[in-house]
């Protein structure tokens, strides 16, 4: 699957590499801004989630987010500084903590521990289309794609562990009236 991202996103590059590259409009560089602050907001929650969970394949998709998080928050810095945008403050960094020297109270479980991933992941798939929609310039548009695909590859993985563990919170089915109901 992330194949087909990567040749779409390297089929985009190619073809719109000579556009003449305008400066940012505001909805543009709000966009980077918005998403930088989600990604910096991201990333020390994802530490507190490490320093709480003791789930050996949790502690692996959350330090997977949050070094997918830390990857896009560079790319993103990268090009928002090349375009003039500046940086929101960022949260500092939470220290590695053991576990077990959280009370109970304190701590996340570990269903919390994925739910919250999970919303965090939909926020940013989210963010990633609404900042696509709002592009004039192709190769922002490139940069949100790129960004989208990886949050939703990640998301697709999360979701089979959350399902497999029994950690999905799944709404009431609907039922439209009049619908025969199986016996």
């Amino acid at each position: 699957m992330a194949n087909i991202f990567e040749a779409l996103v390297d089929h985009m590059k190619g073809t719109f590499d000579d556009e003449p590259k305008t400066p940012l409009h505001i909805g543009e560089a709000m966009g980077c801004w918005l998403y930088y602050t989600a990604l910096a907001e991201e990333i020390p929650a994802l530490e507190i989630c490490l320093n709480t969970t003791t789930d050996d394949e949790l502690q692996l998709i959350v330090k997977e987010g949050k070094d997918l998080g830390e990857s896009q928050l560079n790319r993103l810095a990268k090009f928002m500084l090349s375009e003039g945008v500046s940086l929101p403050e960022a949260d500092p960094h939470k220290p590695a903590t053991e576990s077990n020297a959280i009370p109970l109270g304190a701590k996340s479980t570990d269903t919390q521990i994925a739910n919250l991933l999970s919303v965090k992941v939909g926020t940013n798939v989210v963010m990633c289309a609404t900042n696509m929609s709002q592009c004039v310039r192709n190769d922002i548009q490139l940069i949100w794609m790129e960004l989208q695909s990886e949050k939703m590859l990640y998301g697709s993985k999360l979701k089979t562990m959350m399902r497999k563990r029994g950690w999905i919170k799944v709404p009431p089915y609907y039922y439209p009236p009049g619908m025969p109901e199986e016996q």
